[in-house]
């Protein structure tokens, strides 16, 4: 039987295959998770924010998240095995940072998927493709939005959406609470409120599973 640490490191073990050990900075089937509303009002988490897993978890983890970040995207199928290892336990509120060029477009890419519908197909789709888009010499955005449209977005509908005011409005609340919460990097996670201090895949484990037993 394959422990619950033993899950975890060999998902790192994976993604975070040739990251060094500060990738993460800007500066250099068991439980499908779900899209709900969870009612919010701080820098941590807002009532407009994506949610992925049960909105009555007892746990929840805030990630700062780019979507052209590689750690971000080294970091996702690790916060959904952590989900899957205390299956109905755990939440995950997304919380937007776009610090890299082109993540303002991504985030609104993912905003119009969640309008119809596909957010999290469309969200697995970017993070995908994103070492196709999410180029350092210049982002290449309409790779992003053709594999957006092959996760099921219309495309047509969504490019007429993405400047809608709650759109935009969602992009500056959280460029503001990334500000007053003092993320300057991403992945940043806090649970329950915890911040991460110490940041690494084993740590975030370790925190979640604090909490879980907590309660």
């Amino acid at each position: 039987m394959i422990s619950r640490r033993t899950l975890v490191f060999g998902v790192v073990a994976v993604a975070l295959a040739g990251f060094g050990g500060a990738a993460y900075l800007f500066t250099s089937g068991q439980q499908p998770a779900t899209v709900a509303a969870l009612s919010g009002d701080g820098p941590l988490v807002r009532s407009h924010s994506p949610v992925l897993g049960p909105p009555d978890a007892p746990v929840t983890i805030v990630e700062f998240f780019d979507p052209a970040c590689e750690a971000c995207r080294a970091f996702h199928p690790i916060v959904k095995q952590i989900m899957e290892a205390f299956p109905g336990k755990v939440r995950v509120v997304l919380r937007y940072a776009a610090f890299h060029k082109g993540s303002d477009e991504a985030v609104r890419i993912l905003e119009t998927a969640r309008l119809q519908g596909v957010f999290l197909p469309v969200l697995e789709a970017l993070l995908a493709a994103q070492p196709a888009w999410a180029k350092h010499d210049g982002p290449q955005l309409d790779k992003a939005w053709a594999a957006a449209t092959r996760a099921g977005l219309d495309l047509e509908r969504a490019q007429r959406d993405q400047l809608m005011p709650h759109i935009v409005a969602t992009l500056n609340q959280d460029a503001a609470d990334v500000a007053t919460a003092g993320v300057r990097q991403t992945p940043t996670f806090f649970v329950n409120g915890k911040p991460l201090r110490e940041f690494g895949a084993q740590q975030l484990f370790d925190l979640v599973k604090n909490e879980v037993n907590a309660r």
